[in-house]
């Protein structure tokens, strides 16, 4: 009788010691259900910026050539070609400054159709303005793109550093910068060997075969002639494999440190 009193009397060792033992949290299957749905979303938003990348690149260096800088660099290129029908150099700045505004302005096809050289003929013919509205619609819709890869990668990019994926954002980023040298260096391969059939590819995927064509003596081939379309994709082309090399020397760095 006496032992049983004394070992009810005897301490519990744990609750004496203070010693807690934690097991750890069981993962429920609709726990891991969810991490795997939410992972998944994840993968699948870094393959969204992934292919978002060549878009967003490509279509900034072409904002960045529909400038009057870059007009001007072109015509003051060694060897660029002369007008065989009277243009300065001059005047091509001119015209051409105005045919750009009309590509990112609100104004109508009036804008061009009202224009006049000194001996009252028209600037554009009637092919040619049907062309440049063609050309407008293609730019602005090229322009409202952009507009929005940027604003859709930016969003992605502030959620991914306040949420717990920048690593599938940034793997994204890299992809997208490699697919955008793959994509150049084709590029580059093809306007190098065959820009004419390039070239003749381009137009009739973006405009009605045929409408683009015009004669030599043709306001809009004097201002552009081939070698400034050869220059501007060459161009282009370039500015986007310096963005896709960026990102990958970039992304390179940081996902290995």
């Amino acid at each position: 009788m006496s032992d049983l009193n004394e070992r009810s009397h005897e301490p519990d060792n744990q609750a004496e010691t203070g010693l807690v033992v934690d097991l750890p949290d069981e993962q429920t299957p609709d726990s891991l259900g969810e991490n795997y749905r939410t992972e998944t979303v994840y993968k699948v938003l870094s393959w969204l910026v992934t292919f978002l990348i060549p878009v967003l690149l490509i279509l900034t260096s072409v904002r960045l050539v529909m400038t009057p800088v870059f007009v001007f660099l072109e015509y003051n290129t060694p060897n660029f070609p002369a007008d065989p029908y009277g243009f300065t150099r001059q005047d091509r700045l001119y015209w051409s400054r105005i045919a750009l505004d009309y590509l990112l302005n609100d104004q109508e096809i009036d804008y061009l159709g009202d224009l006049q050289f000194p001996d009252g003929s028209p600037v554009y013919n009637e092919r040619e303005l049907n062309h440049m509205l063609d050309v407008k619609i293609v730019a602005q819709d090229a322009i409202v793109i952009w507009y929005l890869s940027l604003a859709i990668t930016f969003i992605l990019g502030v959620w991914a550093w306040f949420g717990s994926w920048w690593g599938n954002f940034s793997h994204g980023l890299r992809r997208g910068g490699w697919l955008t040298l793959i994509l150049v260096g084709v590029t580059l391969v093809i306007v190098l060997v065959g820009f004419g059939l390039f070239f003749v590819f381009f137009h009739d995927v973006f405009f009605d075969p045929g409408t683009w064509r015009f004669a030599f003596s043709d306001t809009l081939i004097r201002l552009f002639p081939e070698r400034f379309w050869r220059d501007t994709f060459l161009v282009v082309a370039l500015l986007t494999g310096a963005g896709g090399l960026i990102l990958t020397m970039i992304f390179r760095q940081r996902l290995s440190d």
